[in-house]
C-alpha cells in the first residue's frame, strides 16, 4: 500500500486516494479480465476504482487498485464475490462437498507489516477475530523486493471487513509517523471505525453509505467547531457533495449551524465515537489544507 493522496478532484472535491496491491496467479488474472476484458471493465465502472493489471508472463502478475476508499472496498468485493463464484463453478465438476475459503494475497512493504502484526501479534488477532477472516502475514520478503505478502482467506464478507481494516491500520500508521498534520492523537483510535461499518450488502443492490453503529463500550459523544463564514462554502463543497462525503467516510454526524445576523463565524457540530470524530476533524482539515494550497499555487492542484 502506497501513502495516501489527498487530492483535488475535478469536481472540486477531495479524495483520500489509496494504492493497494494484489498478487495473483495467471488463472486468477483471468478471471478477473474476463472474456475480451468484460469482467474488469465492469469492475472499473461500477467501483470507480482504477485497476491495472501488470504485463508479462510470468506465473504471478500485480494487480494494482487505486481510488477513494469506498471504490477500493467495491473492488475488493467485486473480486472477492468473483473467486467465490469461481470456486462454487469448479466444486460442481468435482467430488469435493466442503467449500474451501476465498483467498486474496495483498503485497505491504516489510516496513508497514508492523503495524498490521500489532505488539506481540494483538492486532492482527484483533482482526482475525473481528472480521472471522484468516490473516497471514509471510516471513520472508517476496524474491527481489522490499515487500511481503499479507493472505487473506475467509468468505468475502470476511475479506472485505478485513481489507477496511487494513485500509484503516496503514492510514493511522501513516498519520502517526507526521506525514499529515492531525487534530488529535486519538485518532490511533481509528481501527474502530472499520469495526463499526456494515458489511456490504450482495453485489447488484444500492451499496448503502456505511454508518457507525454504537455499542455501550463506544458512546457518541460531540465535538464542535467553529469556521469562519467565508470558508464554510469549501467544507460542503457544490450541493453538499463534500461535507456528504465527510460524513460518510468518517461514519460521524455532521450538522452545520445557520448564519447568525453580525456573526463572522459558522459553528460545526460532530456527534459519533472519538474515532468517527478525529476523522471527520481529520478530513475538515486536510480540506483546508488542500483549498489553501489551491490559493497559494493553483498550478498545484491535482485532477484525479
Amino acid at each position: 500500500m502506497e501513502p495516501p493522496k489527498v487530492q483535488q478532484s475535478g469536481e472540486g472535491g477531495l479524495n483520500v486516494t489509496l494504492t493497494i496491491r494484489l498478487l495473483m496467479h495467471g488463472k486468477e488474472v483471468g478471471s478477473i479480465i474476463g472474456k475480451k476484458g468484460e469482467t474488469v471493465k465492469k469492475m472499473r465502472e461500477e467501483s470507480g476504482a482504477r485497476i491495472n493489471i501488470s504485463e508479462g508472463n510470468c506465473p504471478e502478475r500485480i494487480v494494482t487498485i487505486t481510488g477513494p476508499t469506498d471504490a477500493i472496498f467495491k473492488a475488493f468485493a467485486m473480486i472477492a464475490y468473483k473467486f467465490e463464484e469461481d470456486i462454487i463453478n469448479s466444486m460442481s465438476n468435482s467430488p469435493a462437498t466442503s467449500k474451501p475459503p476465498v483467498t486474496l494475497r495483498l503485497v505491504v512493504p516489510a516496513s508497514q507489516c508492523g503495524s498490521l502484526i500489532g505488539k506481540g501479534g494483538s492486532k492482527i488477532k484483533e482482526m482475525r477475530e473481528s472480521t472471522g477472516a484468516q490473516v497471514q502475514v509471510a516471513g520472508d520478503m517476496l524474491p527481489n523486493s522490499t515487500e511481503r505478502a499479507v493472505t487473506i482467506s475467509g468468505a468475502p464478507e470476511a475479506i472485505i471487513q478485513c481489507v477496511k481494516q487494513i485500509c484503516v491500520v496503514m492510514l493511522e500508521a501513516y498519520t502517526i509517523q507526521g506525514q499529515y498534520a492531525i487534530p488529535h492523537p486519538d485518532l490511533t483510535k481509528l481501527h474502530q471505525l472499520a469495526m463499526q461499518q456494515t458489511p456490504f450488502t450482495p453485489l447488484g443492490q444500492t451499496t448503502p453509505a456505511f454508518p457507525a453503529g454504537l455499542d455501550a463500550s463506544n458512546q457518541a459523544s460531540t465535538h464542535e467547531l467553529t469556521i469562519p463564514n467565508d470558508l464554510i462554502g469549501c467544507i460542503i463543497g457544490r450541493q453538499g457533495t463534500k461535507i456528504n462525503e465527510i460524513r460518510q467516510m468518517s461514519g460521524a454526524q455532521i450538522k452545520i449551524a445557520n448564519a447568525m445576523e453580525g456573526s463572522s463565524e459558522r459553528q460545526i457540530t460532530i456527534t459519533g465515537t472519538p474515532a468517527n470524530i478525529s476523522l471527520a476533524q481529520y478530513l475538515i482539515n486536510a480540506r483546508f489544507r488542500d483549498v489553501a494550497a489551491m490559493w497559494n499555487d493553483p498550478s498545484s492542484m491535482t485532477t484525479s
